[in-house]
């Protein structure tokens, strides 16, 4: 594991950043458009903590542990981001915790701290550099996010013993990232997917496939839109070009850009844009475009003219990752909440609420009985064949991320 240094944006990656806090992904309710809040800036720090150099680089360069309370402390600290949790009618009281506290005695003391990647990392980050605890047993951060944290040793590795169920009923789609070969140190909590969504009233007829119709149609010229997002759209145009993006060159990410480019150059492509493509598109303003699919879940129940297909090329799928952090001081609890999860009945419960991709198999039967149409959706369980298509892209290097981001926002004007 590599040490930690202090991190310097360059100005490509402080844009990035900015772009999906005002619109991106990080703006994005985890519900549902319907209850989505607008996007904030960082807090105080946020950015600046970021590339602060003040902070001493961490000593340990593996997970450290503290002494593991659980035994005689039965509660366990989680954050998360908000929205990301079943309620019930009172929008209150969260069902799968409290059956978890009935079940083990363990009481969760559940905080929606998280508003941002970026901005949470620089919560955190003072106290895990000087190796002290966060005061949390259990986070949920984006999958760039956990493999830095990996990188840095500043997460736990699990206990296998203590995660029976959750190794069972992982799906394999999700079961060894390169960040992460094994999920040693992680869980996914839930999958993002980027797939095409359409407006059929304003296709007018014409039909899209492929992430080629998409740039290349003159009949939808200045009706495309693409993701502000580098790596989903990208990563969309690799997979469309034959590429691997979970392996790809320089070459290729220069070859992905250069296409894009012409799309932009020709006024192909509409604009980028974060989450508020959603409006775009159900108004018709857009015929096509790269959209996330917990949003299209949404979408698809509140207009009849949208609808989503898979590209034979394959689509993106990035993870919101559960782990512990160093110096937590109840393990064991937070492992075996983590276990809780991929038991069919609780996983299907919080997927019929939040409408993101589950990681957990075998819940297709429990989430029947809760929402039919949601059970059938392979947005939120993918079948095998989709499953299939699925693909991630792969982890960079600081050098890396800083050159393709450059580029990447040279792309869209930002």
């Amino acid at each position: 594991m590599e040490q930690y240094e202090p991190d310097r944006l360059s100005p490509a990656q402080v844009a990035a950043m900015r772009r999906s806090l005002r619109n991106g992904r990080a703006a994005l309710s985890r519900r549902s458009l319907l209850r989505a809040s607008a996007g904030g800036a960082l807090a105080a720090g946020g950015l600046g903590a970021l590339s602060a150099c003040g902070i001493p680089p961490a000593a340990q360069t593996s997970g450290v542990s503290s002494e593991d309370h659980s035994a005689r402390e039965k509660t366990v600290h989680f954050s998360n981001w908000t929205e990301y949790m079943d309620v019930d009618d009172s929008e209150k009281r969260h069902p799968t915790l409290d059956e978890f506290r009935r079940r083990t005695g363990i009481t969760v003391k559940y905080t929606e701290d998280i508003n941002d990647n970026v901005e949470f990392f620089g919560k955190i980050k003072p106290q895990l550099a000087a190796g002290q605890p966060t005061g949390r047993d259990l986070i949920c951060v984006t999958d760039w996010l956990a493999a830095r944290l990996i990188r840095f040793g500043w997460v736990q590795k699990l206990d296998p013993s203590n995660l029976p169920t959750a190794y069972a009923n992982l799906s394999q789609q999700f079961r060894s990232p390169d960040w992460d070969p094994g999920r040693a140190y992680s869980y996914p909590w839930t999958g993002i997917s980027t797939v095409i969504a359409y407006n059929k009233k304003a296709l007018d007829g014409v039909e899209v496939t492929s992430v080629s119709d998409l740039l290349d149609n003159p009949k939808l010229k200045g009706r495309v839109g693409f993701l502000s997002e580098m790596r989903d759209s990208v990563g969309m145009t690799l997979l469309d070009m034959g590429k691997d993006p979970g392996r790809f060159t320089d070459d290729d990410f220069d070859a992905a850009i250069a296409r894009m480019q012409r799309a932009v150059d020709k006024g192909q492509i509409r604009r980028f844009t974060g989450n508020d493509y959603t409006s775009d598109l159900t108004k018709g303003d857009l015929a096509a475009c790269l959209a996330w699919a917990g949003d299209v879940v949404q979408l698809k129940a509140d207009s009849p003219d949208v609808d989503f297909l898979i590209p034979d090329s394959g689509y993106m799928t990035s993870t919101d990752n559960l782990l512990v952090p160093n110096k937590a001081r109840h393990k064991t609890n937070a492992e075996r909440l983590i276990d809780y999860y991929y038991e069919p009945r609780p996983a299907a419960q919080l997927a019929a609420y939040i409408n993101y991709v589950c990681p957990v198999d075998g819940v297709k039967e429990e989430l029947a009985k809760i929402d039919e149409d949601a059970a059938n959706n392979p947005l939120i369980l993918p079948d095998q064949d989709m499953a299939a298509k699925s693909r991630a892209f792969r982890s960079l290097s600081a050098k890396e991320e800083t050159a393709y981001e450059e580029k990447f926002a040279k792309l869209t004007g930002a």
